[in-house]
């Protein structure tokens, strides 16, 4: 007899608890997998990762504090073992550009059923990524240059930092870069997204869903 696949690990991370219960009962209904821990927003994610080992992290992208991308960023960079797939009321392309090239493996709108939710589960676990026929589609359709198209990932990092009014100084230490760099960054985002001032900026940030003002 075959042994059985170990489990999927998974931390989920929404900030509406009656979202985190519907989604860990669906969860809860799939075979092999087993949840780790909740949390309610991408600050509580990170810390929570201090801690544990997911196979992989199930998010939102819009949360207060530190959202969903911004802690996406994060993730891959101190835990490139983790897998995230994001689970989102939103199917805008720009989203799942900017989720896909912040490092998600496979982004989910949260009306998928609990078929698809647990085929792209073992997907990831399985080969990495899963793409669904519903995102697919969204991608290829006609639109303009997304995120992902005009911004590196480190400057999309940058980016999510000063709309959250940081400073050049504060982003330089949180990623371990001179001030001066980070206005070079700055600099660099501005003349790639054709705005002038920190103002737009927010408003780009704003059109393209990843912040909500």
């Amino acid at each position: 007899m075959q042994p059985l696949p170990p489990d999927i690990s998974i931390v989920l991370a929404d900030d509406h608890p009656l979202v985190r219960a519907g989604i860990r009962s669906i969860l809860s209904s799939i075979a092999g997998v087993r949840i780790l821990a909740e949390v309610g927003d991408g600050r509580e994610l990170l810390e929570c990762l201090e801690r544990l080992t997911p196979d992989i992290v199930i998010t939102d992208i819009s949360m207060p504090g530190m959202d969903g991308l911004t802690a996406l960023v994060q993730i891959r960079s101190r835990y490139p073992e983790v897998r995230v797939v994001v689970l989102s009321m939103h199917d805008a392309p720009e989203q799942i550009q900017a989720a896909m090239a912040a490092g998600a493996c496979a982004y989910l709108r949260k009306d998928a059923s609990d078929f698809e939710l647990g085929s792209a589960l073992h997907s990831v676990r399985a080969t990495g990524s899963y793409v669904s026929a519903a995102v697919m589609k969204q991608l290829l359709a006609d639109k303009p240059p997304s995120v992902s198209d005009q911004l590196t990932p480190r400057q999309l990092e940058i980016l999510m930092m000063l709309v959250r009014g940081m400073t050049s100084k504060e982003i330089g230490y949180a990623l371990g870069l001179s001030s001066k760099t980070v206005d070079v960054h700055r600099g660099r985002i501005m003349e790639r997204v054709g705005v002038r001032d920190l103002a737009s900026l927010v408003v780009y940030a704003a059109r393209h869903g990843l912040i909500k003002l």
